[in-house]
């Protein structure tokens, strides 16, 4: 088995609209956002479907009704049937890991054209009823039905909801907000910082969609006729916040209430904030709704090539891809793990991070965010805080205004690189990285094409 000297193309791409949880998407399945997004990006390209080698998509909610939802989305679409099809599950950089995934068949000559991508509605998870078949209650369905109202009696069965206990990890035992807030605590974001953070991508996304950058590479979502969204949902939320940023000051905080204080925070979690402790009066939570991510539905795909294909089928070329890198590290402190997938990429690529002309950062929090600019800085000296606030990181407003659909997001922010790109001819090298949750963290090296 050898692998070949191929140089491995990025050919455009194209997303839905990211809808808001429980809103405009929510009715639609993943596998046909993502067979809606596939569609749109043959109507956009001059990617015949019998051309495509295969399809590589990340999945994070995977359920029954869809196994291998990257094969549904090929049988539903336009794509031949003899397209492989491969789901990918790495968390919040399953859209990346498609990608890389892509150029992996490329270069062991399995194929030289793939379309990978992401796709995620969170409005579609489940709630579950977890417990083993062994229990007569549970042994089959008329038996589940027949004991329906004293199902929850037995001991070993519970009902769950999969959008919580996804978003808990299950070795640290946080929910993601949760390490964001220990982020916060131990590396000292305080909340000012992470609002005047949150306000500024605000502002940026805000100024990019009036600008019609998305419209780019944005694809509208019909059903029955009805167009459902055209553009990221709730435009007048992000308006709204950049005209009154007291907003954002006046949201509560996530930990505390009188349910769930900063104090009980520090008694559950206090372990891994080393070297802080708790002090009344002093010590306040910081992470909020508006500086977080939104849940979120949609998809995203771009088409990856050998660079030899792409030329013979009149493809627009628009970024060559020159390496990645994944890392992990302890799930209480997922935010930084880009950090470190970062300096993983670079060195394979040989690159240094003064390099680096724009880089596209997954906003998960606003307090991971700003974690990373100071462990970066910390660790390998890189200046993330610079690259933000000379606009070379996120000039188009990222994650925290435009919501993060899970598995979609990886490509989303590829997409952002690839058309930033574009617009802007001095731009040479790009980062797309990303955190995911179990303290995974994925980073992937673009160059323009010339």
């Amino acid at each position: 088995m050898k692998a070949r000297d191929v140089k491995v193309v990025l050919c455009g791409g194209i997303r839905t609209p990211i809808g808001h949880f429980s809103k405009s998407l929510s009715a639609i399945s993943p596998e046909h956002l993502l067979m809606l997004t596939i569609n749109a990006l043959l109507a956009k390209t001059t990617l015949y479907p019998h051309a495509v080698d295969g399809v590589m998509a990340g999945w994070v909610g995977q359920g029954s009704h869809a196994p291998n939802i990257a094969r549904i989305a090929v049988l539903l679409s336009h794509l031949p049937e003899k397209a492989h099809a491969v789901t990918v599950q790495a968390n919040c950089v399953s859209g990346l890991e498609a990608i890389s995934s892509a150029a992996r068949h490329i270069v062991m000559g399995e194929g030289d054209v793939y379309i990978a991508g992401g796709t995620e509605s969170m409005s579609s998870f489940p709630y579950a009823i977890r417990g083993d078949r062994s229990m007569k209650e549970l042994r089959s369905l008329d038996m589940v039905r027949a004991n329906w109202s004293s199902l929850l009696d037995h001991e070993g069965i519970n009902v769950v909801d999969c959008i919580e206990e996804g978003l808990n990890d299950p070795i640290r035992n946080l929910n993601m907000a949760a390490t964001a807030e220990v982020c916060a605590q131990l590396y000292s974001i305080d909340r000012k910082s992470q609002d005047a953070y949150a306000l500024e991508t605000y502002s940026r996304c805000l100024a990019a969609e009036n600008a019609g950058f998305y419209a780019s590479h944005v694809t509208p979502v019909e059903a029955h006729g009805e167009k459902l969204l055209d553009k990221d949902e709730y435009p007048y939320l992000r308006e709204s916040l950049v005209k009154k940023p007291e907003m954002l000051s006046k949201a509560p905080a996530l930990f505390d209430h009188s349910s769930f204080s900063i104090a009980r925070f520090y008694e559950l979690y206090g372990k891994y904030i080393t070297g802080k402790q708790y002090a009344e009066g002093q010590t306040h939570a910081t992470v909020t709704l508006f500086n977080s991510c939104a849940r979120s539905d949609g998809a995203a795909a771009v088409i990856v090539a050998s660079e030899k294909r792409a030329k013979e089928l009149g493809l627009e070329i628009l970024a060559e891809i020159v390496d990645w890198g994944y890392w992990g590290n302890d799930p209480a402190y997922m935010g930084i793990a880009p950090v470190f997938a970062t300096a993983n990429a670079l060195e394979r690529a040989g690159l240094s991070f003064d390099q680096i002309d724009l880089i596209e950062l997954h906003e998960a929090f606003a307090a991971t965010c700003l974690s990373i600019f100071k462990v970066g800085h910390e660790k390998y000296s890189h200046d993330w805080e610079g690259k933000w606030k000379d606009g070379k990181l996120n000039p188009n407003g990222g994650s925290i205004p435009l919501g993060h659909p899970l598995a979609a997001t990886g490509t989303r922010i590829v997409l952002n690189a690839l058309y930033q790109m574009k617009q802007k001819p001095e731009i040479r090298y790009a980062l797309a990285t990303a955190c995911a949750a179990g303290g995974l963290g994925g980073a992937m090296i673009i160059q323009k094409y010339r």
